[in-house]
């Protein structure tokens, strides 16, 4: 920690050779960015040893006034990573040399804290912990993580200690901030509920909030949206309110967006609306949902007069695919990817192999471009056969009152679903909005978007794994996190009193009322809630 109380930092840099000394600080500047930090923090740069002399390291290390440490492959590879990748194990002998130096470098740090505007320092504390600030970050040639040494006192062990006070918060880069990535957690058994109406299949995580000034992480919109720039394309459209809607420009860019033709595209009135299209246009004798997943798919196939199986994932498995546990015979499969609300990213693969003749893959892809990369997509695939993806435009750019999403199919199960189509169900303004968010400058601000809140995901579960009470679902990709609290509904009643509504569990098949599902929020909103998350649990003996 450096006196001024800006939070001193340690760097991990894998690099190949030859890579210049630019492109390393350009990658190490995008992750202090990043992190909130400047220059000035970084107290060493740690890499593989064999990499330590090559000049791009060696001289992005002078230009920040600090020393390399070089590691050991051996002692890089006995350092547990968060985002392990088989090319640089085998490359070098370790799962990610950026974050492993990065940890190794902040645990050799000094424990000792100086208090903020003091020249002496205080008791240091009993231990220390090496923790990311930021994860894996990496370019073509280079791959950088930013980690520091966390203080760990022994009261703080002490159930009414968990929490920094209120003036601290759960902040990186401030003293004593926690550490900001996900701490994996397997989560104690569930009751498994077997094919009954048992769950509210009509429950949304709105009627949390609905009428009720609380602060919201039960509904997945992201927050400060529609951004400026798009609230003013949709306010210029109303001076064509006079005319009916004309999708061409729309359906076309999106077409454009996913290298499709037009005639695979469907612009419907959200994705809710393309579930009612699929439970009613499509002959189904046996459909199959795979759950826990977004409730509306099923509630619509029930409401068409269809009867629904279920394929409930297990959390032993933490909620992850296994193919063969769908029925050989299901000729429509329903699976979400991010799957709400477990928050699991489901390799593309798993799912793919899903696909038979005869059968249609609806894959529920609403969350897909919050995650980085969009990866484990299927959109845009065509040689999946009867393969059916939806998207949304809701969560991302807060259109959820203008109600607009689309199908993606083959030609004829487009027609199929329009043919069911009312006369020009997409709005005017929906339609702008809709042309607008494919546009380059808009998916770079998505991508942007998708990795500012994979930076607050880790902080909040960084936060949630301080409370031995609280078990989060390994591995969360989406802008929501999966909690498991024993008596969660009651906790959820008093995290309301407290002033948060965060989404109940029991209305998903599969899971229980020890369920809790929590959106990604701002830092701040994050921090105020991990407060009152202490105060419920603790106000419950």
């Amino acid at each position: 920690m450096l006196s001024d109380g800006e939070a001193s930092a340690h760097l991990g840099v894998g690099a190949r050779s030859g890579v210049p000394v630019d492109e390393v600080l350009a990658l190490v500047d995008a992750v202090l960015r990043e992190a909130g930090l400047s220059r000035t923090a970084v107290r060493s740069l740690g890499t593989l040893d064999a990499r330590a002399a090559e000049p791009g390291i060696a001289g992005a290390a002078a230009l920040l006034g600090v020393p390399v440490r070089g590691f050991a492959a051996e002692e890089l590879a006995a350092v547990s990573v968060p985002h392990p990748s088989a090319r640089p194990l085998a490359a070098t002998g370790t799962a990610s040399v950026a974050e492993a130096a990065a940890l190794l470098a902040a645990d050799a740090e000094p424990s000792a804290v100086v208090a903020p505007g003091m020249g002496e320092p205080v008791a240091p504390p009993a231990r220390a912990r090496a923790v990311l600030l930021v994860p894996k970050r990496k370019t073509r040639r280079v791959t950088c993580a930013l980690a520091a040494s966390v203080p760990v006192r022994s009261h703080e062990d002490a159930p009414g200690a968990r929490l920094l006070p209120r003036t601290h918060g759960y902040i990186a880069g401030e003293p004593g901030s926690p550490p900001t990535i996900p701490t994996p957690h397997t989560t104690a058994a569930m009751d498994m509920h077997t094919h009954t109406d048992a769950h509210d299949l009509r429950h949304h995580g709105d009627a949390e909030v609905r009428d009720e000034k609380l602060i919201d992480l039960a509904v997945n919109v992201r927050t400060d949206t529609p951004p400026d720039w798009l609230r003013r394309r949709i306010a210029d459209s109303l001076t064509g309110l006079a005319a009916y809607p004309d999708g061409r420009v729309a359906r076309a860019a999106v077409a454009e967006r996913h290298d499709l033709p037009p005639n695979r595209v469907l612009l419907t009135a959200g994705a809710a609306e393309a579930f009612v299209l699929l439970a009613r246009a499509l002959p189904a004798r046996r459909p199959v949902v795979v759950h826990p997943q977004f409730t509306e798919p099923e509630a619509a196939l029930r409401d068409a007069g269809h009867a629904v199986d279920r394929v409930l994932l297990r959390e032993e498995d933490g909620f992850r695919l296994d193919p063969a546990a769908v029925p050989e015979d299901a000729d429509l499969v329903v699976i979400g990817n991010p799957t709400n609300p477990t928050s699991v990213l489901h390799p593309a693969a798993s799912i793919a192999a899903l696909a038979r003749p005869g059968r249609t893959l609806v894959v529920d892809e609403a969350f897909m471009d919050a995650v980085p990369g969009e990866r484990e997509s299927l959109a845009g695939r065509t040689d999946v056969p009867g393969l059916v993806v939806l998207r949304s435009l809701t969560k991302t750019w807060g259109l959820a009152g203008l109600r607009i999403g689309y199908v993606l199919a083959a030609p004829g199960t487009i027609a199929d679903l329009e043919r069911a189509q009312p006369l020009w169900p997409v709005s005017t303004p929906a339609l702008v909005a809709a042309e607008a968010c494919m546009s380059r400058a808009a998916l770079a601000e998505a991508e942007h978007a998708a990795h500012r809140i994979g930076v607050e995901r880790a902080h909040l579960l960084a936060g949630l794994a301080e409370f031995d009470e609280v078990r989060t679902v390994a591995g969360a990709e989406g802008p929501f996190v999966l909690v498991r609290i024993d008596g969660a509904d009651a906790v959820r009643e008093r995290l309301r009193s407290l002033g948060f509504a965060a989404r109940r569990g029991d209305t998903f098949p599969g899971l229980d009322r020890n369920w809790l599902r929590l959106a990604v929020r701002d830092r701040a909103t994050t921090n105020r809630f991990l407060q009152a998350l202490d105060q419920a649990l603790l106000m419950g003996g």
